[in-house]
């Protein structure tokens, strides 16, 4: 039987949790900080729950430099349930701007009562629901494409622009992500249009391997004024705390089942990796923009919502009521909001002042060896995404042309070295390398190393 130390499991999630916060982890079960209680018998509305949250929400803010006008919420329902939070929420918000500045107009004059002017209102809303409703998606890949699909299903179609489908002229495979001069973008009032209630992206696609090389250019806000920006949201479950991000740009930031885990290792550098990247599934974290929130946006009544045929979303997925009581509405699972503070508190004290920074260079290091060893070795492996849009975290490749029986050799050569969970997914096949940041060095310098000793057996035999 294996032990722990030789396997490097490079498996898409749940992923590979660091050994250290597991060992704290399994006393911590026991009995937490000496309180003969383990951490999960604990109540979530204790003082000692409400410590846990407000310290790992001060890990993140430090290692993201958070600005103080953001939220950071701890919920639910993974990142399929942020699919249809994400249009719950951000709907409302853009049918409440609305409402406002319509009640501002038709009440401006003085000449009519308040019920007219409710009414009024009410037809006003119910036609630009009808014209101007849209939400604009990116689709690179099998995640965004689902949130595509879920914003299709709950306000129709015809309210989801799909600004670019990255599957196009590309035999309907996630491979790339088009120039931004090709995206079709609803124009907001800048540009001479009505805005959309919101652009989503997911930045890295796990399952396709393609990653966004950086913010993107279209989306740089140009305004002061924020209701003539886009609102931009980003599902960076499988990057987050794996290169420095600018917050400010962002709408809102999730991450589903806290893929936020590190690690540090007996590395040649001294520093070690992360995980998908945060912490255990069940967890999900949100990063919003407060003016988003109340007071400063309130939440449309249930009733305006049926009227003007919206779906009203389940309570639990409501961003307003989940900040008003500090992530605490439902039972919190606060065990995960502490793997995920051990995690984050960990890296802090890894990379101290250069936070992450330090996690970027590290992730950018071990995606070059493995992207190195495929590439010198061409006649075997073939790189599924394109150059330029590469992911560092999801290294997605195919052995002799896609041969399954080929890659199957491959798969079980590569668990005889120690080196798990790298069948690719289900839905595209091939191999695939998720270099999370819980992924020692070492790990990948000996799954480089296979890479080049498989194909030259295979050289050998030919």
């Amino acid at each position: 039987m294996p032990s722990r130390a030789d396997i490097t499991y490079f498996g898409a999630g749940p992923a590979l949790l660091p050994t250290p916060v597991l060992e704290s982890a399994s006393q911590a079960l026991l009995n937490y900080d000496d309180t003969g209680l383990g951490l999960a018998e604990h109540s979530h509305r204790s003082p000692l729950a409400n410590q846990i949250l407000a310290d790992t929400k001060s890990s993140l803010k430090a290692l993201l430099d958070v600005p103080d006008d953001y939220e950071i919420l701890f919920m639910q329902a993974g990142g399929s349930g942020e699919f249809s939070a994400v249009v719950y929420n951000l709907v409302g918000v853009w049918v409440e701007r609305r409402r406002r500045r319509a009640e501002r107009e038709i009440s401006g004059t003085g000449e009519i009562g308040k019920e007219e002017v409710e009414q009024k209102v009410l037809e006003r809303l119910k036609k630009e629901v009808a014209e101007e409703l849209k939400l604009d998606y990116l689709v690179t890949g099998s995640w965004s494409l689902k949130a595509s699909q879920e914003a299709a299903r709950l306000l129709g179609p015809e309210h989801v622009n799909v600004a670019t489908d990255s599957r196009v002229g590309k035999d309907g495979k996630f491979v790339s992500i088009p120039e931004e001069g090709s995206w079709k973008l609803t124009p907001t009032p800048q540009e001479g249009g009505r805005g959309s209630a919101f652009v989503y992206y997911c930045d890295n696609e796990t399952v396709d391997g393609v990653e966004f090389p950086g913010f993107p250019k279209k989306l740089e806000p140009t305004s002061e004024v924020e209701e003539n920006e886009r609102l931009v949201v980003a599902d960076m479950s499988s990057n987050i705390l794996s290169r420095r991000v600018d917050v400010k740009k962002f709408a809102v930031i999730f991450v589903r089942h806290c893929l936020l885990t590190f690690e540090v290792g007996s590395l040649t550098t001294t520093q070690g990796g992360a995980q998908k990247n945060v912490g255990t599934t069940g967890l999900t974290l949100l990063i919003i923009r407060k003016s988003l929130l109340p007071p400063t946006t309130a939440s449309p009544s249930p009733s305006l919502l049926r009227a003007l045929g919206i779906p009203n979303g389940p309570i639990v997925l409501d961003y307003a009521t989940i900040a008003k009581n500090n992530s605490l509405y439902n039972t919190l699972s606060i065990f995960d909001v502490w793997v995920a503070g051990q995690v984050m508190s960990r890296l802090l004290a890894t990379f101290g002042d250069r936070k992450v920074s330090g996690m970027e260079e590290l992730a950018g290091e071990k995606a070059a060896l493995v992207y190195g060893a495929l590439e010198r070795w061409e006649s075997v492996y073939r790189v599924v995404p394109e150059q330029a849009t590469r992911s560092r975290m999801n290294i997605c490749f195919r052995v002799n042309g896609g041969d399954v029986e080929k890659e199957k050799e491959w798969l079980k050569g590569a668990e005889a070295h120690g080196l798990m969970g790298l069948k690719g997914h289900r839905s595209v096949g091939g191999i695939r390398c998720s270099n999370y940041n819980s992924i020692p060095l070492e790990g990948v310098q000996k799954l480089a190393k296979y890479i080049e000793s498989y194909a030259r057996s295979v050289q050998e035999k030919a």
